[in-house]
């Protein structure tokens, strides 16, 4: 149903939003939106950073204490 709405369907649809809510609250909005976007790439961001430290956490060295000062 989607696929046949097309450019002049999809300019329609912005003009009434446009009329209905007006361009400050859209404006407003579309702040809103970026400002969560940019949260929701920081979160992956530093989810991604986490793994990798837990990831270099478990490659290091687990050799007791008291075996490396014999070697």
């Amino acid at each position: 149903m989607l696929n046949n709405i097309g450019l002049p369907g999809l300019l329609l649809i912005a003009v009434v939003v446009l009329v209905l809510f007006g361009r400050g609250k859209i404006s407003s909005l579309m702040g809103e939106v970026g400002k969560g976007i940019t949260a929701f790439k920081k979160g992956v961001h530093e989810g991604g950073r986490e793994l990798e430290d837990d990831k270099a956490e478990e490659a290091r060295d687990v050799t007791p204490a008291e075996d490396k000062d014999k070697v």
